[in-house]
């Protein structure tokens, strides 16, 4: 690729990890001193889901209040991030696992997850052979339980042992549809080459006894129990949610690929930037060399991006699989190179994945709802991906944005898109690629649970800020962390192998959408039309609607008919990055600053002259509001203005006026206290406290000004504008993102 520099320092000497960027963790957290590593193994035959018999156990959560043992305990406890260093904490790890007793033969499992992609946070020890398990949260947060990746030594075979882990927080899991633990056996590795594999009988997903506090009251935890039994006496085997795919594996694999004369020569790797805990995050230039610059220009480019969640390893295979393909020696690869610019970014969030996260990076938020944000330093990931595609936009066209992901409640693969709601040449050609390619996945692919409504609370996603920029076909691509319901290999998990198939079946759709010759891609949009106008008829006939013989798709969106995607919900991250937030929360108060005597008296002259001025000669702005109150529903020609004073509090960040503006709340004047309440466009203030959505202040005008300032100062809110006396004039006050309105009610305030 002409014009691109040889990137400085790509793989630095490092005197742990040989030619490559050792991984950076938080200088607090416990690190040990081994490279964990895992062979590759593929099973000679799917391996079929669990299926319930009806008589699982379903234990409920003992603990050490009612007789357990704590064997395992290491739970971090800063409150945000500060600083990384390379292995973590500077003195080392200590003892977490409980000493075995060496004068008898203690069967203790010994526990370990202090290692990269880790996480377990304590085991409880409740019979022989029965622990009970707790995940770590993300790290700065209360909230995401869902990745697990643990090791267990000091094995008995021949012994059925139960683990339960007891602090899952979603109310619904795939291990109640056949889902079952993935396990890796060193011993098994070594003498029988087998690798990562499915584990696990009597498995159920159930409510346990135990309950968590949040803003909106008390939630119960949920269990998942499995019973398994080790080949091997004295052996170390490791458990994991999916097949792990750290920081390190990527490293490696790009460190083979540099090193490749082929591959080296059609990828150019660069670094995109530094992470918070200075981890670098690499991006692929993929393409055929060409000597002559024109040739690249007519080049239309494809944006390919992965593990922004960093608990969903599958999109790492994926990746991996896509990446193998289209730098392979095959035809349809070199057609793909000469035809695109493909620019990759593989790990969106390595901090997460370092350090055993489910969803979110140090910052203690989701990156995948920060793509709207301008907070370049605390989501340097997402700011610069965002710019890189943006310059990238002004150079050519982008035909496929796609962000690989991993999916915990749906079975199959599928994609969610952004319908084109506002332009009839566009109507349903978003669905055009996700339709192609379920033909080229037959087996693995379902276009059924594709979905394509763009909802309020994801558009902060990659997904529709790239939709937004321009980019028609935008999508996320989720696989499910369980298995297929379709083909041959129908009820069975996926495996690596599986994964890596669908980067070549993205490649293969490729080729059929950017085809010459649109046969293909019309016949489809056909078929699309007619699917959608079959599903309108039977949703009116559900509802007792008679539906017209030849439905008119002009009249409809697509999505209407469609339910949610079923997502994570990621609200309990909203907010700003945790270390700004506790860093604004400590700073000192400002200190009113009183006025001279001298500056009292002014005030008190110039409020004298006002009520001596007579009242026609008024500005209009202080015209006192004796007309009476329109009915309710209705507006006055002449309503007045919100008048807005900003104001900051110690955990919200500001917001620029515009973005409120755009939410059109409209005029107030003449409102009844029910009308505003009932407006949706009002936004939630203080989530982190458990207050309602919005308040509405029902102050007299006695002494309003000292009651205002006394209800503001127990929510920790500074005024930038200290007029009172002007908030004297409108109240109540409506408190809204940012900005506190002042409006007038009735005729008597």
């Amino acid at each position: 690729v002409p014009k691109l520099r040889e990137p400085r320092t790509l793989y630095a000497m490092t005197s742990m990890m040989g030619p490559q960027q050792a991984a950076r963790w938080p200088s607090d957290i416990q690190v040990i001193n081994k490279k964990i590593t895992h062979i590759r193994y593929i099973p000679p035959e799917p391996e079929p889901f669990y299926k319930q018999t009806g008589f699982e156990k379903m234990p409920m959560v003992r603990g050490e209040e009612r007789g357990g043992r704590l064997v395992y305990m290491y739970e971090p406890r800063s409150t945000f991030f500060v600083r990384s260093r390379v292995g973590g904490i500077r003195s080392g790890p200590e003892k977490a696992a409980v000493e075995l007793d060496k004068t008898i033969d203690d069967k203790t499992l010994i526990f370990e997850a202090r290692f990269e992609s880790g996480n377990l946070a304590k085991a409880i020890q409740v019979g022989d052979y029965d622990y009970e398990l707790w995940l770590r949260y993300d790290l700065y947060t209360k909230k995401h339980t869902q990745w697990y990746y643990f090791a267990v030594s000091n094995t008995r075979p021949n012994v059925t042992y139960r683990f339960s882990i007891v602090n899952f927080i979603k109310p619904d899991s795939l291990y109640n549809f056949g889902m079952k633990p993935l396990m890796y056996s060193e011993k098994d590795a070594l003498q029988k080459k087998i690798g990562w594999h499915r584990c696990g009988n009597n498995i159920k997903y159930y409510k346990n006894n135990m309950v968590y506090e949040t803003s909106r009251g008390e939630k119960p935890f949920y269990s998942m129990t499995w019973n398994v039994e080790f080949p091997h006496n004295h052996d170390t085997v490791y458990f994991a949610h999916c097949f792990p795919y750290t920081y390190t594996d990527l490293q490696d694999y790009l460190l083979d690929m540099s090193n490749d004369p082929v591959k080296s020569k059609i990828c150019k790797q660069r670094v995109l930037c530094r992470t918070l805990a200075g981890n670098l995050v690499y991006v692929l230039t993929i393409t055929s060399p060409s000597q002559n610059a024109d040739d690249l220009k007519h080049k239309k480019a494809v944006v390919v991006t992965s593990r922004v969640h960093p608990g969903e390893s599958n999109a790492s295979w994926m990746m991996k699989g896509f990446l193998d393909y289209l730098t392979g020696s095959s035809a349809d690869a070199k057609l793909l190179r000469d035809t695109f610019i493909f620019k990759i970014v593989p790990m969106l969030n390595p901090d997460g994945v370092v350090v055993g996260n489910y969803r979110c990076s140090l910052a203690g938020r989701d990156l995948n709802r920060n793509y709207k944000s301008t907070l370049k330093d605390s989501y340097p990931s997402i700011w610069h991906t965002k710019q890189m595609i943006r310059r990238l936009l002004q150079e050519r066209d982008i035909i496929v944005y796609c962000d690989l992901h991993g999916h915990s409640r749906k079975q199959n693969v599928f994609l969610y898109g952004c319908e084109n709601r506002h332009n009839a040449e566009r109507r349903l050609r978003e669905r055009i690629f996700p339709a192609m390619l379920s033909r080229n996945a037959t087996d693995k692919f379902h276009f059924g649970s594709c979905k394509f409504k763009i909802q309020k609370s994801k558009e902060g996603t990659g997904r529709i800020v790239m939709w937004n920029m321009g980019i028609m076909n935008s999508y996320t691509m989720e696989a499910t962390f369980c298995g297929s319901t379709l083909g041959k290999n129908k009820n069975c998990h996926y495996s690596v192998a599986d994964y890596e198939s669908l980067g070549y079946h993205f490649c293969d759709t490729l080729l059929d959408y950017c085809d010459p010759d649109t046969t293909k891609s019309n016949n489809l949009l056909l078929e699309l039309e007619e699917n959608l106008k079959i599903e309108i008829r039977d949703r009116m006939a559900k509802h007792g609607i008679m539906a017209p013989t030849d439905v008119d798709l002009a009249d409809y969106y697509s999505s209407d008919i469609e339910s949610s995607d079923g997502g994570s919900d990621s609200s309990v991250s909203d907010g700003p990055p945790i270390h700004l937030q506790y860093t604004a929360s400590r700073s000192p108060k400002k200190k009113k600053k009183l006025k001279t005597k001298k500056e009292r008296d002014r005030a008190h002259s110039l409020k004298d002259d006002q009520k001596k001025q007579p009242q026609n000669e008024r500005p209009s702005s202080e015209q006192p509001t004796s007309e009476k109150k329109p009915m309710s529903g209705h507006q006055t020609s002449h309503a007045r203005q919100e008048k807005v004073i900003r104001y900051t509090n110690g955990s919200a960040l500001s917001r620029s006026k515009s973005q409120d503006e755009q939410i059109n709340i409209g005029h107030s004047s003449g409102c009844t206290a029910a009308d505003i309440a009932d407006q949706d466009q009002l936004k939630r203030v203080y989530p982190q406290n458990g207050h309602p959505p919005y308040h509405l202040l029902e102050l007299t005008t006695v002494d309003w000004g000292t009651s205002v300032r006394s209800y503001f100062c127990a929510l920790n809110i500074r005024f930038i504008c200290e007029d009172l006396k002007f908030l004297t004039k409108y109240p109540p006050l409506i408190l809204k993102s940012g900005y506190v309105y002042a409006l007038k009610l009735n005729e008597n305030t």
